[in-house]
């Protein structure tokens, strides 16, 4: 396989390129090295770099060099100077950064020459061409092979036709086979096109329901036909086969029962911050609109639009940071700090200045395309980087008012209380929102990672994403939304909407004991994010802590804090609760937490690296000096401290932790349940220790195997998930057999009725946000433990989540919307 070097000014540009590029491949790509940015935190592009890079990744095969923008190829072509006595051929291309790095990483997997492969990045924008339908570029012709031997048609299913991963998957297919398979769209009519190419397919224009023609020639002619035909009949694995029943979604009529469309079952939409409103839709503000091309700015004029553009996002930045300083809480204000550095990152504006002093563009322009290009990758990448594309339109329409004079965009004016419905919400506007007016939030986009969802819970307002048909419905229509369910009910009854607001005004006071109603105690906890929230736990008046998270000392640091400062931090918690209990979490770095000094820059993946008590493998020295911090505050205070390890997979990784424990002088032990493997070895694991508390958010994302960062696998990232349920009836009955109390420290516990199924699987604790503690004991007091163990026993042998939802609805709160 040939090597591929990427220069870029953008160390993050370059990353998150080569990311969405071997996103196509997997495992199987070629080697790639990043040479990107000029020194620490400088954007630019440096020779010496390029050179390294592509000595990295030299082959036989040769070397293909992939270049952004102005000084990388004049790096690129120095570096080919220091390495003029190489044997290795290398080759500098044209190609589009983007497109062309993902052409060629796809094509480099299948084995294609040097030659072939740059050919194929430099002719990666034809499909675009074709698309938006540019008759001024020559298209490129296409060596179909030899004439086919063998032929079959299949009809595309899967949603979006061949786009870039079914592309991709459909060329390393073919590349196993000792054939040559063409491809030619018989809706279009177009000439049939090598399959090995992922360029020319992707100009086909295949769409769901074109029926594709496939042909092929050569020794292997009838395996690369059958291997192709299987993945189209599969829909590429895109194609759910049966869509979860009853998934909550908008309600176009005026019950709550209105059975919801096909479309809408497979999408969405998602409750992500619980609680019942009633209330006017108004709609966020419309956008501003894309700036129009213009004539060339002078040479004059460029260095003045440059200075504009510098000058626009400092005050913008400026702006934000001024926002960050006033709103109330911590997750708010860390949101808009980071947004405020969005504004002002090199990368970003120093792409924008570049469009200005290279191509003439005016400032608005250059701006509104910088912006575009990275949204792009983001969006593509997935995950958390596409739950940022909101947070990137704000900055770029903040800029672009700042430089047209107009007002920055914002929330609606409004002093009447209402249900705000936005396409989506940047983050400076969620922080601003005022509860007291805003009865809940609904936007078309987002998902339970988006900044949306993080600042509705923290404000304590219902809201609703992945509503799709959201802004279809009408302004100043009144709505019920259920931001547990995702249900919103349009122009309800006039009893509906008694009946809500009675529900939603309705404040919920925990009395400080949680109990059932035949009086079954069930300790109800807080989740500790730092010394800063003890105040919110003390004053729902939690029963002490059950998650106390020590990340918060370690992020931001380019080395671990010492023991003194650990020991302070920790006994302002363990002080707020005398007497009471603390369970206090060791360090959980690694994956969407990263450590300047633990986690590794390059891990292949993170969320299945080292993480959690895993980085005690490569540093060991931090959780003993974290144990004997632990050790210290707590004798220095009263409560009564428990420790636990997070991400434990194995009874000898207990062992060993109970061990270091015991070391230190720390006697009440436990570790966090997150992975299959220790859920179902929780029986054996619970004999080495004292306690263990479920991590249902990691314990979901494991079980099901789906990245609980992204907003596309919410459905299946669910701890109602028949699947996860009986992963945690598994460490309940071992917790039962050895007699260790096993308590839920994840969202789950948030969740009243999810809460319930808890306690009726046989939990003996809940922790979860202080806010969430009054709603969760009112549920639990309304039902009996025999209740509970009875829906828990139907929800568990449920076959879908929605149809869990609904037995635990029709047992323990008929009448709830679902």
């Amino acid at each position: 396989m040939i090597g591929i070097a990427v220069v870029s000014h953008s160390p993050r540009l370059a990353q998150a390129a080569v990311d969405l590029a071997l996103e196509m491949v997997g495992d199987g790509g070629p080697a790639i090295a990043i040479a990107a940015g000029a020194g620490e935190g400088v954007t630019g592009t440096d020779a010496f770099k390029v050179a390294e890079a592509i000595t990295e990744v030299s082959s036989p095969e040769g070397v293909l060099v992939m270049m952004d923008l102005g000084s990388a190829v004049m790096s690129a072509e120095m570096a080919l100077e220091f390495l003029a006595d190489s044997e290795v051929p290398v080759k500098l291309t044209s190609a589009p950064f983007v497109e062309g790095l993902m052409a060629a990483v796809v094509r480099a997997a299948g084995g294609a020459s040097l030659d072939d492969v740059e050919r194929e990045a430099r002719g990666a924008l034809h499909a675009k061409r074709t698309h938006l339908d540019d008759d001024e570029q020559p298209e490129p012709s296409f060596d179909v092979g030899p004439v086919a031997e063998h032929a079959m048609e299949v009809t595309l299913r899967n949603p979006h036709g061949l786009h870039a991963r079914p592309v991709s998957m459909l060329v390393k297919a073919i590349s196993a086979f000792e054939a040559t398979v063409t491809v030619a769209n018989i809706r279009s009519g177009g000439p049939p096109v090598p399959a090995n190419s992922p360029t020319a397919l992707l100009g086909v224009g295949a769409r769901q329901g074109d029926t594709i023609s496939i042909a092929a020639a050569g020794r292997q002619a009838r395996e690369a036909l059958e291997a192709v035909g299987e993945l189209v009949r599969g829909g590429f694995g895109e194609v759910e086969t049966t869509p979860p029943p009853g998934t909550a979604s908008e309600q176009s009529a005026a019950r709550p029962d209105a059975r919801p469309s096909k479309e809408a079952l497979s999408s969405g939409p998602l409750g992500v911050s619980p609680g019942l409103a009633v209330g006017p839709i108004v709609r966020m503000p419309d956008q501003l609109e894309e700036p129009v091309d213009a004539p060339e700015l002078s040479e004059q004029e460029r260095s003045e639009a440059v200075g504009r553009i510098e000058a626009a996002s400092a005050f913008v930045a400026g702006a934000l940071m001024d926002k960050a300083g006033r709103v109330s809480g911590p997750a708010a204000r860390e949101i808009l700090e980071a947004t405020a550095l969005m504004a002002t990152d090199p990368g970003l504006i120093g792409d924008a200045c570049a469009r200005v002093t290279d191509k003439g563009q005016t400032p608005e322009r250059a701006v509104w395309a910088a912006v575009g290009d990275i949204a792009v990758v983001f969006r593509e990448h997935g995950g958390l980087l596409a739950a940022r594309v909101a947070d990137l339109h704000d900055v770029r329409n903040r800029i672009v008012a700042e430089l047209l004079g107009r007002p920055a965009p914002g929330l609606p004016d409004r002093t009447e209380p209402y249900v705000l419905v936005a396409r989506d919400l940047a983050p400076a506007d969620t922080a601003l929102i005022d509860p007291a007016v805003c009865r809940a939030i609904v936007t078309v986009e987002g998902g339970p990672t988006s900044h949306t969802a993080i600042l509705a819970r923290a404000l304590g307002l219902p809201a609703v994403v992945a509503a799709r048909h959201a802004l279809e419905i009408r302004a100043g229509s009144v709505v019920i939304v259920d931001g547990t369910t995702g249900v919103i009910v349009v122009d309800p009854t006039d009893e509906q909407v008694v009946q809500a607001e009675q529900e939603s005004s309705r404040v919920t006071m925990f009395d400080g004991t949680g109990r059932t109603k035949d009086g079954q105690r069930v300790q109800l906890l807080a989740n500790v994010a730092s010394p800063d929230s003890v105040a919110e736990a003390i004053k729902a008046k939690a029963e002490g802590v059950g998650l106390f998270r020590t990340e918060f000392c370690f992020l931001d640091q380019e080395e671990a804090p010492g023991i003194e400062e650990q020991v302070r931090a920790y006994r302002r918690v363990f002080a707020a609760f005398p007497g009471r209990k603390v369970i206090i979490r060791t360090l959980d770095a690694g994956a969407d937490k990263p450590l300047a000094f633990v986690s590794e820059v390059n891990e292949v993946n993170p969320a299945l690296g080292i993480r959690g008590y895993r980085t005690a493998w490569r540093r060991p020295e931090l959780l003993d000096t974290q144990l004997q911090a632990i050790a210290m505050a707590a004798a220095a205070e009263t409560a009564d401290v428990g420790v636990m390890a997070p991400m434990i997979a194995t009874v000898e990784e207990s062992i060993a932790f109970a061990a270091r424990c015991f070391e230190h002088g720390l006697r009440s032990v436990g570790v966090m349940i997150e992975t299959p493997a220790a859920a179902i070895t929780a029986g054996d694991i619970l004999q080495t220790v004292d306690f263990a508390s479920l991590g249902t958010n990691d314990l979901a994302q494991y079980t099901m195997a789906a990245d609980r960062l992204m907003g596309e696998l919410a459905l299946l990232n669910d701890p109602w998930q028949p699947a996860v349920l009986r992963m945690i009836r598994e460490v309940s009955r071992a917790g039962i057999a050895t007699g260790k109390p096993v308590g839920v420290c994840g969202e789950a516990a948030a969740d009243p009725l999810l809460a319930a199924i808890l306690v009726g699987l046989g939990v003996t604790s809940l922790s979860m946000s202080p806010r969430a503690l009054g709603g969760v004991a009112k549920l639990l007091s309304s039902v009996t433990a025999q209740q509970c163990r009875d829906a828990a026993a139907s929800v568990v042998a449920a076959s879908s989540s929605s149809m869990a939802r609904a037995a635990a609805v029709a047992l323990l709160a008929p009448g709830q919307l679902a």
